[in-house]
């Protein structure tokens, strides 16, 4: 992001103006979903992290964007679990590689698989607050109808599309959704067999995020915490441990075969 775009102005002009605003409306929505979800108002919530009101209203319609330190504030306060911070380096994604080795990544997930996984939460979400998580999720899938469309690839472990979370159902649709993404043109899916006797991604997932101008950063979450960085020198050994794990991983098409096959079995 261009810490240019919290000057006030609104969306610029050029070839890349409908994605970019299409992306500060989307940012806005869940925004302001997450703030009424925490039951604060516009005014309260600027107050938390330093924004006038007026300020915090024109994010929330699209008109602005957040420098990136308020973001991560503004995330803490309506407890978007990072869904913002992921979003901040989402939004203007060129390449996203992730490693996941719990449940299928967000951005990948159907509504009933996603659904499935607040409600694992705990402390136990309300109903409310599941549905927001879920909207906000959904929103985030629109990275894969961006044009000009970004490069994305994604190591998951096999045990993760072996759980059914939310039952048999459930991840039959998510197994059938990670089928149509990985025959996308500009997505690979690579499943990192489980009795694979070397790992490199031991010590845990992973987000790479390339922004335009050869920006990279990293994020990642564990638990309720997450962190964004842009540091080379923690943004290159994750870059590195990637690139080995999608060598330890079964190829695009082996992977999906392996996945046809796991629906096969259901």
């Amino acid at each position: 992001m261009e810490s240019g775009a919290d000057s006030g102005a609104g969306v610029e002009g050029g070839a890349g103006a409908d994605s970019n605003g299409e992306f500060l409306r989307c940012f806005g929505r869940q925004m302001k979903l997450l703030r009424e979800a925490a039951g604060l108002t516009q005014a309260q919530l600027g107050e938390r992290v330093g924004y006038g009101e007026a300020q915090i209203a024109a994010v929330e319609q699209g008109r602005r964007i957040l420098r990136p330190e308020l973001v991560d504030a503004v995330d803490r306060e309506v407890c978007g679990r990072g869904v913002l911070v992921a979003m901040k380096g989402e939004g203007q994604a060129v390449e996203l590689h992730a490693y996941s080795d719990h449940v299928v990544k967000g951005i990948l997930q159907t509504e009933e698989y996603a659904r499935a996984v607040f409600r694992m939460w705990r402390l136990l979400l309300d109903e409310e607050t599941i549905e927001q998580g879920v909207t906000a999720r959904m929103e985030r899938r629109k990275l894969f109808a961006r044009r000009p469309a970004p490069l994305l690839s994604f190591v998951i472990e096999e045990h993760v599309l072996q759980r059914p979370l939310g039952g048999p159902k459930v991840l039959r649709g998510q197994l059938e959704q990670l089928l149509l993404y990985g025959h996308e043109r500009n997505v690979e899916l690579q499943v990192m067999p489980t009795r694979r006797d070397e790992h490199a991604g031991l010590a845990g997932p992973f987000t790479l995020i390339h922004l335009a101008g050869q920006r990279r950063m990293a994020y990642m979450e564990v638990q309720d915490t997450s962190a964004l960085y842009s540091d080379p020198r923690k943004v290159s050994p994750l870059e590195a441990t990637y690139r080995v794990l999608a060598a330890q991983a079964l190829t695009p098409r082996e992977s999906l075969a392996f996945i046809q096959k796991l629906l096969g079995e259901l």
